[in-house]
């Protein structure tokens, strides 16, 4: 049996049985198995296309991928966000075409890819799906982009990025597991647990880890659990886009909302709605700005330096020099995250909006 027959009668058998505490080992066994089948699939159509290799060097301050069937209206929208036509080249490449362009907003230059759209069994593979995938596990932040017309794709985009292990605004599960060489499993947890130690460790033998000790802080359901042992899942933020409103009536429209109330309504050939999306692009890349205070000078508050939030003095030494992190001394810091004024800090502290900062390298 090819190992996708397998998957689909699994499946099959998950989906007839019915869910409850007598069957919760049984079916946890079962997703298990189709998980490991999956990434045996990911991992042979790798091989067969060479690898996943990231395909366009990432470039500015955070990189955006518009995900989307053909013919959705990608390449339109990547014009309309960077300005012009011009801005925009195409760069061919052994087995994907990927056009990138930038986009300048509020002081962030932004990568935007355009890439070929997603397609049934892109996860196995299929329409270069394995080169596809590779670019969006790269991205910071994932534009699912749909035709107003066909709202439905968007489960099917969802379900095509969950099995190619591709997480869309979820985060990890808050799960330690770290291996021993004997002593069995422990499972210790913070939190009630709904899953119980017989299925967790059934799961677990299903990835031949008989010795570990277990931390869980959080209630977790099986997928969950199967993500954190695999440890190879992307957690990607990402945002709804619907596309070709000026076709649509009212009543399409207002499906649209119902549906997707948090999405940024467009028109990518009329330009409708551009700047709302600009904004939108740039509010959930998390964005911060710091300002750059030379040694025993003022600082500079009329330019700042964009990075995202949560980056490290560490980050800020290498965007702005590759030698600055080896001939760093100590840093000082003015703002929200420091303790006092002019704090010392390290490479590993991290930055808040409008923070101050003094770099003291090393001669």
């Amino acid at each position: 049996m090819a190992i996708e027959e397998e998957i689909r009668a699994i499946e099959e058998e998950i989906s007839k049985t019915k869910y409850n505490k007598a069957t919760e080992g049984h079916i946890g066994r079962l997703k298990s198995k189709v998980a490991r089948l999956r990434d045996e699939v990911q991992k042979r159509a790798s091989s067969k296309s060479g690898g996943e290799g990231f395909s366009v060097k990432k470039s500015g301050d955070a990189s955006v991928v518009l995900v989307g069937f053909p013919s959705v209206g990608k390449s339109t929208l990547l014009n309309s966000l960077t300005g012009t036509e011009s801005a925009v080249a195409a760069y061919e490449f052994t087995t994907l075409d990927v056009v990138p362009g930038a986009m300048e907003h509020k002081g962030a230059t932004i990568q935007v890819l355009d890439v070929p759209g997603l397609v049934r069994g892109a996860a196995s593979g299929r329409g270069r799906g394995k080169e596809v995938i590779a670019v969006i596990r790269n991205a910071d932040l994932a534009v699912i982009l749909l035709d107003v017309f066909q709202l439905v794709h968007y489960d099917v985009l969802l379900q095509e990025l969950y099995e190619a292990g591709i997480r869309v605004n979820s985060r990890p599960p808050d799960i330690t597991i770290k291996k021993k060489a004997r002593g069995g499993v422990n499972i210790s947890s913070t939190v009630d647990l709904d899953l119980d130690e017989d299925t967790i460790k059934t799961i677990l033998g299903e990835y031949r880890i008989h010795n570990a000790n277990i931390l869980i802080r959080e209630n977790i359901t099986i997928d969950q659990l199967i993500d954190a042992v695999l440890d190879n899942r992307k957690y990607l933020p990402g945002i709804v886009v619907i596309n070709k409103i000026d076709l649509a009536d009212e009543y399409a429209l207002r499906a649209c909302k119902e549906k997707f109330p948090d999405a940024i309504l467009v028109s990518a050939d009329k330009k409708v709605h551009i700047e709302e999306l600009k904004d939108k692009l740039f509010e959930n890349l998390g964005f911060i700005r710091i300002f750059m205070k030379p040694q025993g000078k003022a600082a500079d508050m009329e330019e700042a330096m964009i990075i995202r939030y949560g980056a490290t003095i560490g980050d800020v030494c290498d965007k702005l020099h590759r030698d600055f992190r080896k001939r760093f001394r100590y840093a000082q810091i003015w703002g929200t995250s420091a303790k006092h004024e002019g704090q010392r800090a390290g490479l590993d502290h991290i930055m808040d909006d409008n923070d101050i900062l003094t770099l003291v390298m090393r001669r």
